[in-house]
């Protein structure tokens, strides 16, 4: 295999923050390797007992325009970007006295923390980099004869590549920093439009920056085994796992869909997540309660579901929870006793929450573009309920409704949720008619041995109809809750006024397709 070793003989060191430099110019020093540097560089390693040639004494030309010109020459440049079998190239190095260099180090002005830091606006336009970025893409274009180090957090990488191969790279080296480098500078690039462009933050540059600076997972497949699939993120800052297999793509398309529901819960809650929806769900004081009349609404679907909770699995309710079969289970934190229980099965994913947000913006790709939105993240409370009828809820039945709001909020559409006692009853989702979705949660409520006498209603849409509140007070549903925006909203409120029902509007839709 060709693997086009190379030696570092010479580098340039261009660097705005120092720390840690040192560790790497001691390793260079000490294999002999010629040091160029520039400015600010050059001072400290001269201070710090290092040799080293100033760019000026290479280009003849001394730092100019304030600093903004200090690099970019011909010197430097055909150092960097000399082909090195090439014949023409190296008689050109030559003829003109050029150094060839071999390894480049960067570590650019800090333009996002100085916009970060409200500095004014001639400060920040100081510190948009230009012959950093131009160095570092001319060592990335020429990776096949030079290795470019493009930020200070390469430095640990860098370090064990010198003592690991005593100063050679082959290409695959050189290669992998290249990638980087042009990953480093078109993030840096993306932060700069940001700036001249402030509405540029909800589009195009989030999907840069979140995927290109995130690190890739492979997967196992994707949706199914014939598609491949890929994570870009940081999942250990979401959660750690504490046992289990590899985490596949549907575990963590229903492990989002888990904890953006559990996160809008403040009281102890227990949700079962199945393709996405809530096939259970309940609140109760008492954690194991909360466990046994959340796998109540369905004790079917909960087969082979993910399970998560927000508050600590004891040994009680790990016992409980350990006599079904689920794929994976999210907690903030586990007994020692709760753990070993949890761990007998040697597939099941066992992860630890940590207090971190879900992301704020959501993409899709679908025919030749991409569709960008902010994240769902309302969640009603009281001051968000506007009774529309001429009876009021009760205190039980504003709890209730409020619940049943927030599982309709994550339940794919279109959705009806019903609920009594800080229990889902049953869902109907993923339906084609609101009609249609009544009919299947009531049929499974039913079949699992509920009485809907007394409980309530949410909708993730209007009522087109008064057809739905007719067949859930058919039903025994007290109160219903619902966004409201129906040109048609005075038949369902007409019908609910003359059978003495409650209806609440939000004034907030919750489509979820």
């Amino acid at each position: 295999m060709f693997r086009n070793i190379k030696k570092i003989r010479s580098a340039l060191i261009s660097v705005y923050h120092k720390d840690k430099l040192s560790d790497v110019v001691r390793l260079l020093s000490d294999s002999g390797v010629s040091i160029y540097s520039t400015g600010g560089t050059f001072e400290f390693l001269k201070e710090n007992g290092f040799e080293a040639k100033a760019v000026e004494e290479l280009t003849g030309y001394p730092s100019i325009l304030g600093g903004r010109v200090k690099t970019l020459h011909p010197k430097i440049f055909g150092g960097i970007l000399a082909r090195r079998d090439n014949e023409d190239d190296i008689r050109q190095l030559e003829q003109y006295e050029i150094p060839p260099f071999d390894l480049i180090i960067i570590d650019l002005y800090p333009f996002e923390e100085t916009v970060a830091s409200k500095a004014g606006h001639d400060e920040i336009i100081e510190k948009i980099d230009i012959g950093g970025i131009s160095l570092i893409r001319a060592a990335a274009k020429n990776f096949k004869d030079v290795l470019i180090v493009s930020s200070r957090k390469q430095y640990g990488e860098l370090q064990s590549l010198l003592e690991n191969k005593e100063g050679e790279t082959d290409i695959d080296d050189r290669r992998r920093f290249a990638e980087k480098a042009f990953q480093n500078t078109m993030l840096y690039d993306a932060s700069i439009f940001k700036y001249f462009n402030e509405t540029a933050h909800s589009t195009d540059v989030q999907v840069i920056e979140e995927m290109s600076s995130s690190p890739a997972h492979e997967l196992r497949y994707g949706e199914n085994p014939h598609q491949k699939g890929v994570f870009f993120g940081n999942l250990y800052e979401i959660f750690t796992q504490l046992h289990g297999k590899e985490i596949s793509y549907n575990n963590l398309l229903d492990i989002d869909a888990a904890l953006r529901l559990i996160n809008d819960f403040d009281e102890a809650t227990f949700a079962v997540i199945k393709h996405n929806n809530a096939c259970g769900c309940a609140s109760d004081a008492d954690t194991v309660e909360a466990w046994r009349k959340a796998l109540a609404g369905d004790p079917v679907s909960a087969f082979g579901g993910i399970i998560v909770t927000n508050r600590e699995i004891d040994k009680a309710c790990a016992d409980e929870i350990n006599k079904i079969f689920f794929e994976v289970i999210l907690a903030p934190q586990y007994s020692e006793e709760a753990l070993q229980i949890l761990k007998s099965k040697k597939n099941r994913i066992i992860l630890e929450t940590k207090k971190c947000e879900t992301a704020v913006r959501q993409y899709r790709s679908l025919l030749n573009g991409l569709l960008v939105q902010d994240a769902d993240s309302l969640t009603e409370t009281a001051k968000h309920l506007k009774t529309v009828t001429q009876k009021s809820p009760t205190e039980k039945e504003v709890a209730d409704l409020l619940f049943a709001n927030k599982i309709v909020k994550h339940s794919k559409s279109n959705a009806i949720v019903l609920a009594k006692d800080g229990q889902l009853l049953a869902s109907g989702v993923g339906q084609t008619s609101r009609v249609d979705a009544l009919k299947q949660a009531i049929e499974k409520a039913k079949n699992f041995g509920f009485s809907l006498s007394g409980a309530v209603m949410a909708s993730d849409a209007f009522f087109p109809f008064s057809d739905c509140v007719e067949i859930a007070f058919g039903e025994g549903i007290t109160a219903v809750v619902q966004p409201g925006g129906s040109q048609r909203d005075n038949e369902s409120i007409d019908y609910c006024n003359k059978v003495g029902m409650t209806m609440i509007f939000t004034g907030f839709r919750h489509f979820k397709h």
